[in-house]
């Protein structure tokens, strides 16, 4: 398994995730209102190579790929402090037709390492909407604990958070 920086290529195979009407109400379609949609109309610069992008965004776009080098998840690494100590994930999927077979999980542990590790995070936080109990469940798993439930509509989001201490305990 492969943890790698976002490339053009994979665009693909990400946007067709975005057109799926499950995946998008899963990922909380009402919110956006919108369907179908497009990797643009999310404003998280897809079309940046090689993970980076403009200096006044910090948006860092990750994929994980199986054995055959195949995009089976994604997700986006943001900082959430000017000094880059607290790094937030966002959008963290994994392809609705391989679930259950444990590529969530090592991609957020893969995606933990890194942040802890060579970004020296102290802190990764992640939110996840109250209705999508595998994810919440797969977050836990990796060693996220809830931190507060944060009112939306129309479904309220649990933020949950690790620690690198809690990390390296796990």
């Amino acid at each position: 398994m492969t943890l790698r920086p976002y490339k053009s290529c994979d665009a693909k195979t990400i946007e067709k995730w975005l057109q799926d009407k499950d995946v998008f109400l899963k990922w909380g379609g009402l919110l956006i209102g919108e369907y179908p949609i497009n990797a643009a109309m999310l404003d998280t610069k897809y079309r940046c190579e090689n993970g980076g992008c403009e200096e006044e965004d910090n948006f860092y776009p990750w994929v994980f790929c199986d054995e055959e080098n195949r995009v089976v998840g994604q997700f986006i690494m943001r900082y959430l402090e000017g000094n880059h100590k607290c790094i937030r994930f966002g959008w963290v999927v994994v392809d609705d037709t391989i679930r259950g077979k444990g590529y969530g999980y090592q991609m957020l542990q893969a995606g933990l390492r890194y942040a802890f590790e060579f970004l020296e995070a102290d802190r990764v936080t992640i939110g996840v909407f109250e209705q999508n109990d595998p994810a919440h469940n797969c977050y836990k798993r990796v060693g996220f604990h809830d931190v507060k439930v944060a009112p939306g509509e129309p479904w309220n989001v649990i933020e949950m958070e690790i620690t690198k201490e809690e990390f390296r305990k796990h």
